[in-house]
């Protein structure tokens, strides 16, 4: 998957590889023990000889890819960029034992192109981060793709992360001269999202951050919230009456600040690292370049275990500068629509087949190629020393097959 998104991007963009000097990958679904999937990535250079990329893999559950771009980023802000663009990739496959958490799982990959003069610029000096050592969710048997998942305590730790994450950024925003930060202060809210209630409810959380920072006046002016006028934060994550009430208060504003973000989870499940950045691009896509310049959008990235952080984005303000970057995206809806669908019971074999493969060698997938999409790597072998061979589908396919 990060072989086919690289390979697109550089494509659809017209990015010459030569032009990229760090590359960095954000995933939790690892393959080796010790060989990044960055260094897979590299052969996708070898043909333009440019075998000068830093970066290797960032792993933290699902902040890998916050992670990656960050320091995509840092690279570019430093003494060590030589004025090249950088790559962050996150990609994962995440699949779930049998049980109620199965069919939120999904698998995706987003590329991100990282340089001057972009398109969306991060705000500087707010960006704020909580990390915690946690027993929420983890992968600690080696031989299975399945997590180890305690859902409440994954749940409670990702709102208090964003409760703190949040409050950090607003405190950090009023020293530098922004002393009233809202939900208001953004056209849109992006979340990492294992499942879109999960969402729901953590734009709520914003609104309960909002309400509880209120002086007395204010707060009366919210009549239908006055018998939470003293609820406390810490002691509201399990409270039924508060997520109630706060759900239904901040409902407008998550239709038009964060409903449109959930358009890839809702049609592909939790796709661990890329899952936010999955969110960012169906944000993008709800609008068009008139719509969306200018807007200030916030970002909140959780992965277990834990680690969060919550920045913000500025689109640029220039509809020309914006559009390049929505021409790429513009395919994005009928690649959903165009997907093959399956019967739960395939879904339920292949994960068999899956769970049987873990670590075999030498072996060969089984499944059909054809009905992939034009341009698709996709792995081909793996010999007997766990070397793993790719291929990738022709970039055009005839009308006869379809897609």
């Amino acid at each position: 998957m990060c072989l086919t998104v690289v390979n697109r991007l550089l494509e659809k963009t017209g990015t010459d590889p030569a032009r990229i000097g760090r590359l960095e990958v954000g995933t939790e679904t690892i393959i080796d023990k010790s060989k990044s999937v960055k260094s897979v990535l590299m052969q996708l250079f070898a043909e333009s000889g440019n075998l000068d990329l830093e970066g290797v893999d960032s792993t933290n559950a699902c902040y890998g890819g916050t992670a990656a771009l960050f320091n995509s980023i840092n690279w570019v802000e430093s003494s060590a960029w030589d004025g090249r663009l950088a790559l962050a990739v996150c990609g994962d496959i995440a699949v779930y034992a049998a049980g109620p958490a199965r069919p939120s799982g999904g698998a995706g990959a987003v590329a991100m192109l990282i340089g001057p003069n972009a398109p969306l610029v991060l705000d500087r000096g707010v960006r704020s981060s909580h990390m915690e050592h946690v027993y929420d969710f983890y992968k600690p048997d080696m031989s299975s793709e399945y997590p180890v998942v305690d859902a409440p305590l994954s749940i409670r730790s990702y709102l208090s992360s964003l409760d703190a994450c949040y409050n950090k950024y607003r405190a950090k925003a009023a020293n530098r001269g922004h002393e009233n930060i809202t939900l208001d202060s953004f056209d849109a809210m992006v979340f990492h999202t294992p499942y879109c209630k999960l969402v729901q409810k953590s734009l709520a959380r914003v609104c309960l951050n909002d309400y509880v920072n209120l002086d007395k006046e204010h707060k009366s002016k919210l009549a239908h919230l006055e018998k939470f006028s003293e609820v406390c934060l810490e002691k509201s994550y399990t409270d039924r009456d508060v997520e109630k009430a706060f759900m239904a208060h901040s409902l407008q504003r998550f239709e038009a600040k964060t409903k449109p973000s959930l358009l890839v989870a809702t049609n592909v499940g939790n796709m661990y690292t890329p899952s936010v950045y999955g969110g960012l691009i169906s944000y993008l896509v709800s609008g068009c370049s008139r719509s969306l310049a200018g807007q200030h959008v916030a970002v909140f990235s959780y992965g277990s275990g834990s680690a969060s952080s919550f920045f913000s984005i500025r689109v640029t303000s220039e509809e020309g500068h914006l559009e390049p970057l929505l021409k790429c995206l513009s395919d994005v809806q009928s690649r959903l629509s165009d997907r093959r669908k399956m019967a739960p019971e395939e879904f339920v074999a292949t994960l068999g087949g899956r769970e049987k493969a873990v670590h075999a060698a030498p072996y060969t997938p089984q499944g059909e190629t054809e009905t992939m999409f034009p341009g698709t790597w996709f792995l081909a072998s793996i010999d007997e020393m766990h070397r793993r061979k790719y291929d990738r589908t022709p970039t055009t396919l005839s009308k006869a097959n379809g897609h």
